[in-house]
């Protein structure tokens, strides 16, 4: 017995104790096949899941580590029956294998006999397979690539795809290395993502994953389809390119709202390829305009429906997805597991805060206390507005106004769900509002403003969520969100994470009210983020408006 941080537990459950010496080096120990459930003051709950473990698997990680890891860090006896499951669970991935054959083309394999014959016996796997080859091998019908690996997934059986990838139509990239250089872990990145053709790569925001994907497309030297979460995304993306590597404006096209430009490089949006018109998606052809050699999925955590349907028939492209976070508020982790590809690489937040690579941050949830009025307003009002009531009330907007005042000089985001509110707030610090109906010119213009330093406030929408780039905001003020989203407060808290020039570091506030659904929110906000080492520390509002230290 030791008196090391974690308590292992039968049930899967891991228990850490977050004052504990040990508590930040075990918590990277775990990070790549645990998953962060509670994390309230001092006890912090991990489950072990198959898909985490799987994708530990997929990412390089054996049994053995997993289960040195346990071994070390754990104050008591690791039960013996969780050791051998985790190492029977990871020892399922792999066991099934997709390959190509010389005379029957794609097929499924297996090197444990009785497997194969569980599977073929489901309804699930029956329509998608053909003839058997012999006793280890059964031909696959191509177009069932994708939905194969789904339900192979669902039934605890997940297929290691070795069949290969069409390279596509060629086309020249080469990365322009002009005054920057591809750092470290971008580039063991690419060779990840690369050796295993398709999958994950997971970077923290502000840690360049844009590069990562120019990386990639450098190396396939094919013609790239890039889906993103909206045109200034797609904006930002073209301008990335043009700095980074060989290519020029006329291969690069822009696929949106305002452009239907199909060229070598395009670069779509998902909100114009969801586009639904008399029940059929009519943009999801752009996926067979041209013979694509890569498809990248930025922030693949929000792929929507529809493109999981149409990447369960390209799964002979590569496919790279990015993101900061494989959670899903939907659940579907596995699908993207099965459809875009497993994690090939991941870097803990607190590692590349430790190295430089992102700023250094302070969470900070400061709890205002609703008068006696809102108190009963709240109490009587319909549960479905409850939560629009306590984020919005006009006991946060004094203390927003504080804590801008409090940072007068840095560059701040006020960031919120509800419009109404983000227009109060616009016309009380006299700071511009961009939201859904800001036009994409309106919206660059006042982005650049920020960046310049022309503007040192701005409130902002759910818009600013994504692939945002203001390497100099340095404060940001959440004051309402879209429920318990783990994703979004990730993806807020990653627009102050770009390193600042002056060294500074990042805060982010999270303005709560207290004794509300908005308190048991945020609560559920900052797993995510506590599981990167990342600790809230509570401060009450009176503080903030007393202009003490906090």
């Amino acid at each position: 017995m030791t008196d090391g941080p974690l308590i292992v537990q039968s049930d899967k459950t891991l228990l850490l104790e977050v004052d504990h010496e040990l508590a930040d080096e075990c918590r990277q120990a775990i990070a790549p096949f645990a998953e962060l459930e509670r994390a309230p003051e001092h006890i912090h709950t991990y489950r072990i899941s198959p898909l985490a473990l799987w994708n530990a698997r997929a990412a390089g990680h054996d049994a053995e580590q997993v289960v040195d890891a346990l071994l070390k860090y754990s104050r008591y006896p690791v039960p013996h029956a969780l050791l051998v499951d985790v190492a029977d669970t990871m020892a399922r991935y792999g066991r099934l294998r997709l390959e190509k054959h010389p005379a029957h083309g794609l097929v499924l394999t297996s090197s444990d006999r009785s497997v194969l014959e569980e599977v073929l016996r489901s309804k699930k796997v029956k329509g998608m397979i053909g003839a058997r080859v012999d006793e280890d091998t059964v031909i696959v019908h191509p177009s069932e690539r994708g939905t194969l690996k789904q339900a192979l997934l669902k039934l605890g059986w997940p297929a290691e795809d070795l069949a290969g990838y069409v390279d596509g139509e060629a086309h020249p990239i080469e990365l322009v290395e002009d005054g920057w250089a591809l750092r470290s872990y971008q580039r063991e990145a690419v060779e990840a993502f690369w050796h295993g053709g398709s999958g994950v790569v997971v970077l923290p925001c502000g840690a360049g994953k844009t590069v990562v994907g120019a990386a990639a497309m450098a190396h396939a030297k094919a013609t790239t389809l890039i889906l993103v979460t909206n045109t200034v995304s797609a904006h930002q993306w073209k301008q990335e390119l043009l700095r980074r590597t060989s290519l020029t404006e006329d291969e690069i096209g822009e696929y949106s709202g305002a452009r239907k430009e199909i060229r070598p490089i395009t670069i779509a949006t998902y909100q114009i390829m969801t586009t639904r018109r008399k029940g059929v998606y009519p943009h999801l052809e752009l996926f067979d305009a041209r013979d694509w050699g890569l498809v990248i999925y930025d922030e693949v955590h929000l792929l929507p429906a529809p493109i999981f349907r149409m990447t369960a028939d390209i799964q002979a492209r590569r496919r790279l997805g990015l993101t900061a976070t494989l959670v899903r508020e939907d659940g579907r982790e596995d699908d993207v597991f099965s459809l875009i590809g497993p994690k090939r690489y991941d870097a803990p937040w607190k590692e590349m805060e430790n190295q430089g690579w992102i700023a250094p941050a302070d969470c900070v949830e400061v709890r205002v206390t609703l008068t006696d009025s809102e108190r009963l307003a709240y109490a009587t009002a319909e549960p479905e507005d409850r939560y629009r009531f306590c984020a919005t009330t006009e006991t946060k907007t004094r203390v927003i106004k504080a804590l801008v005042e409090r940072h007068r000089g840095e560059q701040i985001l006020v960031i919120g769900q509800y419009i109404d509110q983000l227009d109060e707030l616009s016309q009380l610090l006299d700071a511009p509002v961009i939201k859904g109906d800001t036009r994409i010119r309106e919206r660059e213009r006042l982005f650049d403003a920020f960046r310049a330093g022309e503007l040192s406030t701005l409130v902002v929408s759910k818009v600013a969520n994504f692939s945002i780039d203001l390497p100099e905001a340095s404060v940001a003020i959440q004051v309402s969100g879209a429920y318990g989203s783990r994703q979004e407060e990730a993806q807020r808290l990653g627009r102050i994470l770009r390193p600042k020039s002056s060294g500074r570091r990042a805060r982010f506030y999270a303005v709560v009210a207290r004794d509300t659904i908005d308190q048991e929110y945020a609560a559920h906000r900052q797993r995510f983020l506590a599981e990167q080492g990342y600790a809230y520390r509570i401060t009450d509002a009176e503080a903030v408006l007393a202009g003490e230290e906090i």
